[in-house]
């Protein structure tokens, strides 16, 4: 075990204290990641009327060139996995800071639909990207005793991201008297909007520079003294020789797998492990959480709020969000990881349920919905309680397990797949919502209800509890299962 680090003169913080403050900087600063991905999923609200306007675009064109950057996650995502494992979580960082660097600004001085739609599939590619390497490398570089709170700050960064979006959305629009009015220089604050973006993407590629490499990328690759060096910063009081001893154990058991084929498994092509990470992914968005963000005003408007007042419900919406993420953060390691899930998918399906039956008192007004009575008060509480479900269970502690149950040789790039499927699930609830609401709310409430039902189902019988294990132990419950294995905490 490596020597406690020595203290400095004049050094009054306690060494294992600093420790925990180095290592909580690193996962967020990495976790800047997750702030571009809530940006970038939020940003384009404000926006929407305004290029539909500037580019003479019919409905469905419009949804096209907003729902491209899901597409450009899915493949960034995809990619991800094989660009971190070759080249490291560090360059990939960078790359993806680069991406949204130029999707920004390219977006912001866009001339036509093509080009817009360029622009956003090249940060639809950046966001893939961070959406993979981030998580992987909090996981990588945290202890275990704190690992599941470090993990959560990626989705407490993403709510960030969406809040901080939505926000600059409602500023730059209201000094400039509407999003389709010019603003600084003569640009129009809708372009100014996604130029925004470049701010965020800039400190991301800034702070990739700063970041030592992932320990478990560095023995990966053979440099076990880089790793050692990087165990020493990020957890000198836990045992670094049985660290490396568990990764390189984990390595070699995994050697055969990598050698027929790193994803390849018996369930329908794929590692079991895949599809629990595909399936978390999967019902994290069909629960229907991206659709209070993305059409959320409607909701507002058919309770009878007016724009102003349906866009200020939001942002504090969002601004919830990002509170019960605390909540998660402050539970993740003293609770665990099932149980908070379990409590999040009853929360969800209740609330989305009650949303269902509100909407089938709706009678149209000018062809929207309308409720009255008592039924608008009831969808109003509904939403918000579905949306503190989520973000204290689903939304961070997914992020969480997906940062765990991977082992090192395909951790990477079965994060990869899991985000590329979780994007892909969010291409399609964006995209479907619109019509389904035009058909029946009360059936599309009633099948996210459902979804959040069968998540429940989905996590009792198939996810076992990593709380304070080690990664290597956490992937043996997922991967290599076996009598007598742990399952629960280790201390």
């Amino acid at each position: 075990m490596a020597n406690n680090p020595a203290r400095t003169p004049g050094d009054t913080q306690p060494p294992q204290r600093k420790s925990a403050a180095k290592v909580a900087g690193l996962a967020v600063a990495a976790a800047v990641g997750g702030f571009l991905f809530g940006f970038d999923s939020s940003v384009v609200n404000g926006a929407v009327d305004s290029i539909q306007a500037a580019f003479g675009l019919s409905h469905a064109v419009t949804g096209l060139a907003v729902a491209i950057a899901l597409i450009g996650c899915a493949i960034g995502a995809w990619l991800a996995g094989s660009l971190a494992d070759r080249y490291g979580r560090i360059p990939a960082m960078k790359l993806g800071a680069l991406l949204f660097l130029v999707s920004a600004i390219g977006a912001g001085f866009a001339v036509g639909l093509w080009d817009l739609i360029l622009w956003r599939l090249v940060g639809g590619l950046g966001i893939g990207l961070a959406s993979v390497v981030a998580p992987a490398y909090i996981a990588e570089i945290s202890p275990r005793r704190v690992r599941g709170r470090l993990a959560s700050f990626q989705q407490l960064a993403i709510t960030l991201g969406i809040f901080a979006a939505l926000l600059s959305d409602a500023a730059l629009a209201s000094f400039a008297g509407g999003a389709s009015h010019a603003l600084f220089f003569g640009v129009e604050a809708w372009r100014w909007m996604f130029i925004a973006g470049a701010i965020p993407a800039a400190v991301y590629g800034w702070i990739a520079f700063t970041l030592p490499e992932s320990p478990r990328f560095l023995v990966l690759k053979g440099d076990e003294a880089g790793a050692r060096r990087v165990f020493e910063t990020t957890a000198p009081f836990e045992s670094i020789d049985r660290a490396l001893k568990e990764i390189h154990e984990a390595i070699e058991a995994d050697k055969l797998s990598e050698r027929k084929g790193a994803l390849r498994g018996t369930a329908f092509g794929l590692k079991p492990v895949l599809w629990i990470g595909i399936a978390l992914s999967v019902f994290q968005q069909f629960v229907g959480i991206n659709v209070i963000f993305y059409y959320s005003t409607t909701l507002w408007k058919s309770v009878g709020f007016g724009e102003e007042f349906s866009l200020q419900i939001s942002v504090i919406t969002s601004v919830t969000n990002v509170l019960v993420t605390l909540i998660a953060i402050a539970l993740v390691d003293r609770v665990g990881r099932k149980p908070i899930l379990l409590v999040g998918s009853a929360g969800m399906a209740v609330s989305l349920a009650a949303m269902a039956v509100a909407f089938s008192t709706a009678t149209l007004v000018n062809g929207e919905p309308s409720l009255s009575g008592v039924w608008g008060p009831i969808a109003l509480v509904a939403a918000n309680v579905f949306v503190v479900c989520f973000g204290a269970s689903w939304g961070p502690v997914v992020w969480v397990l997906l940062g765990e149950i991977f082992p090192p040789s395909i951790r990477a790039r079965g994060l990869g797949i899991a985000a590329a499927a979780q994007w892909i699930a969010n291409f399609l609830i964006t995209v479907s919502f619109p019509p389904m609401a035009a058909w029946s709310l009360t059936l599309t409430y009633g099948m996210y209800a459902a979804f959040a039902a069968l998540s429940f189902v989905f996590v009792l019988a198939k996810v076992p509890e990593t709380n304070g294990m080690s990664l290597e132990q956490a992937e043996t419950l997922f991967v290599r299962p076996a009598k007598g294995a742990p399952k629960g905490a280790q201390h």
